[in-house]
């Protein structure tokens, strides 16, 4: 029994053998059991974008929804004028639709929401 767990141990059971698919077996079950059983507390942080970061989103093959945050603006510009370069930037000449403002808990503008097409 000694000398059996020792060959579990140094893993030098012979490929194909009973033994051996019984440790394959083990840790496939560990692999694919524990994140079921134990909480190793790993879940992916909430991440908003950078201030030079611009969010853009498909809504149809000629339309897009773009995210800029405030921070990004040129204050020299009036502010379509501005999104409309940072857009352009990015994605061309495009028209704007509209944008919107959004603002956070307390009121402030942290970004404009712009939809434009080509």
């Amino acid at each position: 029994m000694k000398d059996l767990f020792g060959k579990y141990l140094w893993w030098t059971q012979e490929r194909g053998s009973f033994h051996y698919d019984v440790m394959v077996t083990l840790i496939l079950l560990f692999i694919f059991l524990t994140p079921h059983l134990w909480s190793y507390r790993d879940r992916p942080t909430p991440r908003g974008t950078s201030p030079a970061e611009v969010l853009v989103k498909t809504e149809s093959p000629d339309h897009f929804l773009y995210q800029i945050n405030a921070t990004q603006l040129d204050k020299s510009e009036d502010l379509e004028t501005a999104l409309l370069h940072n857009v352009e930037a990015i994605s061309g000449d495009v028209v704007l639709d509209r944008y919107e403002a959004a603002k956070d808990s307390s009121g402030k503008i942290v970004a404009y929401r712009v939809w434009a097409h080509r």
